[in-house]
């Protein structure tokens, strides 16, 4: 189960070769990196919530005993395996976030927040077509490039990391469950989040209870608990977010070194509990590293040169991926299709006419 296999109705065995093993490499360092930024990002928000709520200090050595305690408690998780250690820590991460949204939702303002919920999705989707091609040619600003090709390049690094974990939790599953499961209700589930928090936020600074504009300036990271403070028991939603981001962060990194282990160790090679822990230490080094370099602008720029290369081998993933399915369809198998053998130059009209009637009913059977 690695990276390389995606590309064999594109190379056939050359996939397990030279070109495989320089595939694998990038999934490799991408997901290390992209790991990485993502507890050095929670590691400068952890340190700030400690800072603002009790005046803990803001410094490199704080956020490298932050790491060390994250990369700790993911080796733990990650030495028990996928089912003691990863999927049980999840479920009580997943739990507490939604404790903490339903106590966002029911001691805020309720009604704006449903009402805003509606108006600002239809807001996004009228905007959408204009936003996918803006790209900032005549604004002096470097907005996009620190956060619209951020987030971009973050997102395609954890790409391989998490495709290849959601496969290997997902066999037997169809494709329409994979999508539904994968696709929808995570997205349903972010606007949900977003909608709660933002909408909360933004009614905050609409009141003037605080300056959640200017906190935001000043850092990104301390916004979550200069909000809570305006709500009800803020001191004990502070510490469960805290409790949140480290077990959000805690399970990032020990089910990617599971993805990690699997990409680098032999097909006959058993799964070494040694070995995954080295996984774990390394992306906590690596955030350390990024951190004392340069904090937030090494971990934006890193993240964004290494989400570029990726980016060109998704799409020859997507091709090959439509190639394998159409293959798979009419009821070749992968040796006939990387053999040249599956798609012949004429194709008669009545198998067309007949692919097309029944494309729902194969990708149902798929």
């Amino acid at each position: 189960m690695r990276i390389s296999s995606l590309f064999y109705p594109l190379l056939g065995d050359r996939a397990f070769g030279p070109i495989g093993w320089a595939v694998d490499v990038i999934a490799v360092v991408g997901t290390l990196f992209g790991v990485a930024t993502s507890l050095g990002l929670g590691t400068l928000q952890l340190n700030s919530g400690l800072v603002y709520l009790f005046g803990a200090p803001s410094s490199g050595l704080v956020q490298v005993i932050l790491i060390t305690t994250i990369t700790s408690i993911a080796a733990v998780s990650v030495a028990l395996g996928l089912d003691k250690g990863v999927r049980r820590l999840s479920q009580l991460n997943i739990l507490l976030a939604m404790v903490l949204l339903a106590f966002v939702f029911v001691v805020g303002p309720s009604v704006f927040i449903a009402e805003g919920m509606v108006q600002t999705i239809g807001e996004y989707l009228g905007a959408l077509p204009r936003l996918a091609f803006w790209t900032q040619t005549f604004e002096d600003t470097d907005w996009q490039r620190q956060w619209t090709l951020f987030y971009w390049a973050w997102t395609i690094s954890w790409a391989p990391y998490v495709g290849i974990f959601i496969a290997r939790i997902s066999r037997g599953r169809t494709i329409r469950e994979f999508i539904a499961g994968v696709l929808f209700a995570p997205t349903a589930f972010t606007l949900l989040w977003f909608g709660i928090f933002g909408l909360s936020a933004i009614q905050v600074e609409m009141t003037g209870q605080i300056d959640l504009a200017e906190q935001v300036k000043t850092d990104p990271s301390v916004a979550i608990f200069a909000f809570l403070q305006a709500l009800p028991l803020s001191q004990v939603a502070s510490a469960m977010s805290v409790v949140i981001i480290v077990i959000f962060f805690t399970t990032s990194s020990d089910s990617a070194s599971l993805v990690i282990d699997m990409l680098t160790r032999r097909d006959d090679q058993p799964s070494l509990v040694r070995q995954r822990i080295f996984w774990t230490v390394a992306q906590g080094v690596i955030a350390a590293s990024l951190l004392l370099a340069g904090g937030l602008n090494a971990l934006q720029n890193v993240i964004t040169s290494l989400g570029l290369p990726f980016c060109i081998l998704l799409i020859f993933m997507a091709v090959a991926l439509f190639r394998a399915l159409r293959a798979d369809y009419r009821g070749y198998s992968m040796n006939e299709l990387v053999q040249g053998r599956a798609f012949p130059e004429v194709v008669s009209a009545a198998e067309t006419t007949q692919e097309k009637n029944h494309v729902s009913e194969g990708f149902d059977r798929h």
